[in-house]
């Protein structure tokens, strides 16, 4: 669910310094994971997930113990640091600008990079060697399947979930099949039914985000129950952060109901969850509140989730987790602030966060700009909200996602009141075209 550059994109000064050039082309990337981790601030697990590699594997690197030869890892590398091709000896690569292109905006530069986006992808995904009718699973089976499912993950940056709630159901019902026909060990089977309730929140989440609701609700149930069958406490306090944030649709009830889910998903997980974890289920936690009104425990929520986030210092943490960031993090105390009708505190981290979110992520911006222009109507700056809300239109459309044209209809209405102004009647007209 993050908008942006992949979180392990390296700074161009760093780049082109003298010393990384060298290590890129006598592909020495340990030496650029050291640099990452240093100096920009990249953890190791970050890496490990964007590049498909164990943790370990990535420490071991970074000490200067071994080289990656396979083509399959350089080009992963290469996407996930944003390394142009001809630095590592590669042909451009697809997320490079097309020539010709190079400002270009809009629909046709989206679909672009959505499309380049989903083959590296396809192209970077494990391959699977399923076991026969009948036939035995090894116990490295649910790694390959959690890799290739963090690499699935990977769609949901750039593709709503119109587009990818087959794919992840497939995904979902070929591992349930595998557990009720295969056999395997004890905990080859945890770690299946783990996998299981990972790949029932993804599904999950693709068929909310493309108004499947009753769908997602029973994808995230079964989740739960995975989870708990695998005693895995932090996914099944995922599920029900999920069904919580499902709940926050309905009404005033549903809402309330939707906390007390919300806050029962940070006790699942219990205060030894991985701090990723925590930090997720806390900022969930922060957004319900928000949005059933409560305005202190909002802010103790979203605090104990910055708290959480500083504590993560280059240890493993679940891949779901990794698009919780300091970004993110803004992004939603923002959301809060708007919800909680204090546009004050929200236009100005909104406004930060957001200029550092890429349009090829169309639909998470778009949603997040809807947050600002109805910020922005609350404080009375209607010419401001409507020049955002074209923004977001414009982002949305062509997304396979219902979600951001359903947040920006009561923004568009309150808007209507003030279609004398040309900027206004401009956007009316947009959203109704």
């Amino acid at each position: 669910m993050t908008g942006r550059e992949p979180l392990t994109a390296l700074p161009r000064e760093l780049l082109e310094r003298p010393e990384v050039r060298a290590a890129l082309a006598a592909h020495d990337f340990g030496t650029v994971f050291h640099l990452a981790r240093a100096e920009a601030g990249i953890s190791y697990s970050l890496i490990a997930a964007e590049c498909g590699i164990k943790p370990e594997r990535v420490g071991t690197l970074a000490k200067g113990h071994g080289k990656v030869t396979t083509f399959e890892k350089i080009v992963r590398i290469a996407d996930a640091f944003r390394i142009p091709g001809h630095m590592v000896g590669l042909a451009p690569r697809p997320w490079e600008t097309p020539e010709g292109a190079a400002d270009g905006e809009g629909p046709q530069r989206r679909e672009f990079l959505k499309t380049s986006a989903a083959a590296s992808l396809a192209v970077g995904l494990p391959e699977l060697s399923r076991p026969s009718a009948g036939g035995r699973i090894g116990s490295d089976l649910p790694d390959k399947l959690r890799q290739r499912t963090a690499r699935l993950r990977r769609l949901d940056n750039v593709l709503g979930g119109g587009d990818t709630y087959r794919t992840y159901l497939g995904e979902y019902q070929n591992t349930r099949v595998m557990l009720r026909h295969r056999s395997y060990t004890e905990e080859t089977g945890r770690a299946l039914l783990s996998v299981l309730a990972e790949q029932a929140q993804q599904a999950g989440w693709a068929a909310f985000d493309s108004g499947r609701h009753a769908e997602a609700r029973g994808l995230y149930e079964a989740s739960r129950k995975s989870a708990t069958d695998a005693g895995d406490a932090a996914l099944a306090g995922n599920a029900l952060a999920f069904l919580a944030y499902q709940g926050l649709q309905g009404d005033r009830q549903a809402r309330q109901d939707a906390v007390q889910t919300a806050a029962r998903s940070c006790v699942t997980a219990g205060p030894d969850a991985p701090p990723g974890v925590r930090a997720l289920l806390c900022e969930r936690l922060a957004w319900a509140h928000a949005v059933a009104g409560h305005a202190d425990e909002t802010e103790r929520a979203l605090e104990a989730a910055h708290d959480a986030a500083a504590e993560v210092d280059g240890a493993p943490q679940p891949d779901w987790t990794a698009w919780v960031d300091e970004t993110e993090l803004q992004i939603m105390a923002g959301r809060c602030w708007t919800e909680l009708r204090r546009p004050l505190r929200a236009v100005p981290v909104l406004e930060a966060a957001l200029a550092r979110y890429d349009d090829s992520h169309a639909r998470d911006k778009a949603l997040y700009l809807s947050w600002l222009a109805d910020s922005y109507l609350a404080a009375g700056e209607v010419e401001q909200a409507a020049t955002v809300a074209r923004r977001a239109l414009d982002l949305s459309s062509g997304v396979a996602s219902v979600r951001p044209r359903e947040r920006l209809a009561p923004v568009l209405r309150r808007l209507g009141e003030y279609q004398a102004l040309r900027v206004v009647a401009e956007v009316l007209d947009v959203a109704r075209g």
